[in-house]
């Protein structure tokens, strides 16, 4: 049994998906990729006037470090993937990021219809409902929280969340939208049927509306971590009959998985979005594409911190997957990433 995930490995599906327990050699240089020959030379960064979006990432492809190579290996991988009709999309993100202008990233790529199933946090929930029906403000770290509480604001780092526009607004919308299913003689619902009548009920500035809307699967493997989650538990409370389905989200994902010829995902910090999308992934073998946006830090061993390549171990991304991680904060690079997608599709 694996300490982490808490899974026998001699279980027969496990052996069909190579997940049983390997002979290691404790070999640095058996294990360790090593470059055997120098790349190109290293080129200096080269921008004027009429450089395009794409012309500043094949700048930064030829210009040796660091994180710009990772930054234009990245565009190649997604744009790849997004191309690929024979290939299951996957975006996982953290629902942090859903409190920022980011959303409206996240939002145009649901839109888009560039992934089959997306990844999150309750929290993604609870900031698309709010964001919807009224605003966050801008703020900053350095903030005195104390101050804020005295005042009713909330600080999700240098975003300000009303408490008018967060808690009560949630409770109240959440009941409604629950009542209406429930009256209309829905007795269980999966996550990803949680997230489908929230975005029924909102509108073209959100990501669950879009995804709704294009018949792209919102799975929240953690719905319970989260305002949206605790109205879940609050509306079973009066309506006992009510349950929420989490084993048909995992039938739901199985039905994608076993019929996909080819995976690829795009993972926006880590947690429980980023493992749910690779533990899945395992069961064909791992994903083919993968792109990792992540400040986390490999030495304390956390899911968050491991690059893509240990995943290869897993069996969660294949050995000869095109993969990179990127070392960024998200909100800094995904909105050149986009443009650079953008411009790159339209070819």
């Amino acid at each position: 049994m694996d300490a982490q995930d808490g899974i026998m490995h001699d279980h027969p599906i496990m052996q069909r998906n190579r997940m049983v327990p390997r002979r290691i050699i404790y070999s640095h240089a058996a294990h360790v990729a090593v470059m055997a020959e120098p790349g190109g030379p290293v080129r200096d960064i080269v921008i004027d006037g009429d450089t395009t979006i794409e012309g500043v990432f094949a700048e930064m492809s030829r210009s040796g470090g660091f994180e710009a190579k990772n930054m234009h290996d990245g565009l190649e991988i997604m744009s790849d993937m997004i191309s690929d009709g024979e290939c299951l999309r996957f975006c996982s993100f953290v629902g942090a990021i859903v409190s920022t202008g980011l959303r409206g990233i996240i939002k145009d790529m649901a839109r888009n219809g560039w992934f089959d199933v997306m990844m999150t946090t309750c929290g993604a929930l609870d900031h698309d409902i709010a964001k919807h029906f009224a605003e966050y403000r801008e703020g900053s770290f350095t903030m005195d929280d104390s101050e804020l509480a005295r005042e009713d604001m909330h600080r999700l780092g240098s975003v300000i969340v009303p408490l008018e526009s967060y808690g009560p607004l949630i409770e109240e919308k959440m009941q409604a939208f629950l009542a209406e299913e429930y009256d209309n003689g829905q007795r269980t619902m999966t996550t990803s049927d949680i997230c489908r009548m929230i975005g029924k009920h909102l509108g073209e500035d959100s990501f669950l509306y879009w995804a709704a809307k294009n018949g792209t699967d919102v799975v929240v493997p953690g719905i319970m971590d989260g305002a949206v989650g605790s109205q879940i538990w609050m509306f079973a409370q009066s309506h006992p009959d009510f349950r929420l389905d989490v084993i048909g989200d995992s039938i739901r994902l199985s039905d994608h998985i076993f019929k996909a010829k080819k995976s690829g995902a795009l993972m926006i910090g880590g947690g429980i979005s980023k493992h749910h999308t690779l533990w899945w992934n395992q069961y064909r073998d791992g994903l083919d594409y993968a792109l990792y946006i992540t400040t986390a830090q490999e030495f304390d061993g956390s899911l968050s911190g491991a690059l893509v390549r240990e995943a290869i171990s897993w069996g969660k991304v294949t050995q000869n997957a095109r993969q990179a991680t990127l070392h960024a904060e998200a909100t800094t690079v995904m909105p050149f990433l986009y443009a650079a997608l953008l411009a790159r599709l339209k070819k």
